[in-house]
């Protein structure tokens, strides 16, 4: 049934599911280890990756895409900070019960990407894309107008990771060296914190079991295994479909807050994630049929040899 696919799509549309399957299962990880503090958690997360990012980066003889300039890092700093915020608030809020949160911060992040590309880089949207903006908007609302309070924490980690986007994107590294020096930038911070628990003994590593241990080293790999199958997946799928797979770990974690950690999902949820859901299908449509108008017009202009 595959034959008729190319196979270099097909790899991509396999790395694209492993990557943001792992992200969705994320809390069931997150919830394992939440006898340990966030802080700590994160502080191990970051030591982690730079171990599995420096081994994979020394195989595969990359590790020259580590040289950057001093513009580059200077931005990376900023970006290893907006990593971190959005890092902590994800943890903190899956180990304090707030999955359904996360989840809708994940499904709102496309479209703040996009509003971000409007205010920042000038970027025309078009009538369709318009709609979509206003529809989440309303959906954001409705929680606003029905709890009187923001729901910060889908906003920080939507912001945070549209803001990390828009700046990463001014540094032309690759994504895995880019995570390395962002990672490895945090180091020290993640190194003194661990030390300070240490001398505190407040240090939750080596003091419990063998196997929360192994959890808390196992934390490099799940940062690092799905950001480099996402790597993979965007070399090998066109932007527009590749985006469509985004979907599937807000999915992910939106199903497990729900049957398996049993958060309540209240009328004014479903409502506030109606219309966001409403938003993106406008979004995705709009997206996909822009994308095909192009690929006829490239084919034709061509002589259908594109």
């Amino acid at each position: 049934m595959l034959s008729g696919i190319d196979p270099r799509s097909l790899a991509g549309a396999y790395f694209a599911i492993t990557a943001y399957t792992i992200w969705g299962l994320a809390p069931l990880y997150f919830r394992a280890v939440s006898a340990v503090s966030s802080f700590e958690i994160i502080a191990h997360r970051v030591v982690w990756s730079v171990v599995l990012l420096f081994a994979v980066l020394a195989v595969t003889r990359q590790l020259g895409s580590l040289r950057v300039s001093t513009k580059q890092l200077l931005i990376l700093f900023v970006t290893a900070a907006l990593l971190s915020i959005n890092w902590l608030v994800f943890v903190s809020a899956v180990t304090q019960g707030q999955v359904i949160a996360t989840s809708l911060g994940y499904f709102i992040n496309p479209l703040v990407s996009v509003f971000l590309g409007l205010i920042f880089l000038r970027e025309r949207l078009r009538p369709l894309q318009w709609l979509a903006l206003g529809i989440a908007f309303s959906g954001v609302s409705v929680q606003v107008i029905s709890l009187g309070e923001l729901p910060l924490i889908s906003l920080t980690l939507a912001f945070s990771f549209g803001f990390y986007g828009l700046i990463r994107k001014q540094v032309n590294l690759p994504s895995i060296a880019g995570l390395t020096l962002e990672t490895l930038i945090a180091l020290p911070f993640a190194l003194g914190y661990l030390a300070y628990l240490n001398e505190s003994a407040a240090l939750a590593f080596g003091q419990s079991s063998w196997s929360l241990d192994a959890l808390l080293i196992a934390g490099g790999a799940i940062t690092s295994v799905p950001l480099m199958c996402f790597a993979a997946a965007v070399t090998r799928l066109p932007l527009a479909i590749a985006g469509l797979f985004q979907y599937l770990a807000p999915s992910l974690s939106l199903i497990l807050a729900i049957f398996v950690f049993g958060e309540p999902f209240s009328q004014v949820q479903l409502i506030s994630f109606g219309c966001v859901w409403l938003s993106l299908g406008v979004f995705t449509a709009e997206s996909l049929y822009t994308f095909r108008k192009t690929q006829r017009r490239l084919v034709k202009a061509t002589g259908g040899t594109a």
